[in-house]
């Protein structure tokens, strides 16, 4: 059964617990910046692992000292779902042990 799309209010109501976080083009997105470029790297991977684990994937680049996503659901028509918003939480736990900001 495919994930459901959240209402605008839905979507707007869960991004006031995730900081950092926004709408943009359609998919919840965020950069975060790190010390180095090793780091921004091991942040990747972890991320890497994490998406593994909920079987849910996003655009994920990395830069210089940078990680960005952008994810959205493809199953519900590239939709914003709570399985996205379970993927930026679980990013959002981690973030701090890698030195992210």
């Amino acid at each position: 059964m495919a994930a459901e799309p959240l209402s605008q209010h839905e979507t707007e109501d869960r991004l006031g617990a995730l900081p950092g976080w926004s709408l943009t083009d359609g998919r919840l997105a965020r950069t975060y910046r790190l010390a180095t470029h090793f780091g921004a790297a091991a942040m990747t991977v972890h991320i890497a692992r994490i998406q593994e684990e909920l079987n849910h994937h996003s655009e994920l680049t990395l830069g210089y000292s940078t990680v960005a996503l952008a994810v959205s659901t493809h199953d519900a028509g590239g939709a914003v779902t709570a399985l996205d918003f379970a993927l930026a939480a679980r990013v959002e736990e981690i973030a701090p042990a890698h030195g992210a900001r």
